[in-house]
């Protein structure tokens, strides 16, 4: 089994009805050569390259731009649509005035998995005032937290909000809350793997940029940047596979996986077992 989570269904051609909106969500997330799709043609790369199911991310603008990448109510449709590929994702800006009805709904209403944060996109520091009820609220469903880290080459994103030490209080005060900092907070990869050393509940994936080819950033991180046998002995249990599509391939990242030494528990954790505890369902048959 192989779990993608971190994929942005926002050319997804079920919820791509309104060219305002599409155009919107393009000039946000900062992807313009790009048109919907339709699910054909996204099964057929998952099939390709051995994906079982895909989390999907939207992305609550409200208060910064006024709109959402993709928002709630379409991530619930896209699962209903497939519950058997997708797992669904919230969102909500922490500035909102309803931001603890607005979870309240997308937990208890929509049912879905867990909670999406960019700290460098919706501008506020992980352990601003306004985000502790909404990590509470998180607790009370039990649901993991997904955030963006390190560098975003998104329009008006600010790194600093979402650098990898700026999360540390966050994995000190909540220790039963599962966080996410995705993309291995490149560039900042030797103070994500401090994290992971330290909090036991923190987690990230492999949505890596790559500079060079995917084999050689897939194999320089996890060879060069992280000691060869880091994984193995230490992070084997705390990292995901992600892909961060559209903007990169599923299948080039994982070609680029299948290429990194290291023994098949190691392999099992980053391509499923993980992600399964990171969304509380290890006993879940799927």
């Amino acid at each position: 089994m192989i779990i993608d989570m971190h994929i942005h269904p926002i050319y997804y051609k079920s919820i791509c009805n309104d060219p305002e909106e599409l155009e919107f969500r393009s000039k946000a997330f900062g992807v313009f050569k790009q048109s919907p799709y339709d699910y054909e043609e996204m099964f057929v790369e998952m099939e390709y390259g051995r994906v079982d199911k895909a989390a999907l991310l939207p992305l609550d603008l409200t208060t910064t731009e006024g709109g959402c990448i993709v928002t709630n109510d379409q991530i619930a449709q896209l699962v209903s649509e497939h519950p058997e590929r997708f797992i669904g994702f919230a969102s909500v800006d922490p500035h909102r005035e309803d931001a603890l009805e607005v979870l309240d709904y997308v937990f208890g209403t929509l049912k879905l998995k867990g909670l999406k944060l960019n700290p460098a996109k919706q501008h506020f520091y992980p352990m601003d005032d306004c985000m502790q009820p909404i990590y509470e609220k998180c607790l009370e469903y039990n649901k993991p937290v997904i955030f963006h880290a390190g560098l975003s080459w998104e329009p008006d994103c600010i790194t600093e909000y979402a650098h990898p030490l700026k999360f540390e209080g966050v994995a000190v005060k909540y220790p039963k809350l599962r966080i996410c900092l995705a993309h291995f907070a490149w560039p900042f990869v030797r103070e994500m793997v401090m994290l992971m050393i330290k909090y036991p509940n923190v987690y990230t994936d492999t949505s890596v940029l790559y500079m060079d080819s995917p084999e050689e950033s897939m194999m320089r991180l996890f060879t060069v940047d992280m000691g060869p046998l880091w994984t193995e002995r230490a992070l084997h249990s705390q990292i995901m596979f992600g892909s961060n599509g559209p903007r990169f391939r599923q299948f080039k990242l994982l070609r680029a996986l299948d290429k990194v030494p290291m023994k098949e528990y190691a392999r099992e954790g980053i391509y499923y077992k993980n992600a399964l505890r990171f969304l509380g369902e290890e006993g879940v048959e799927w």
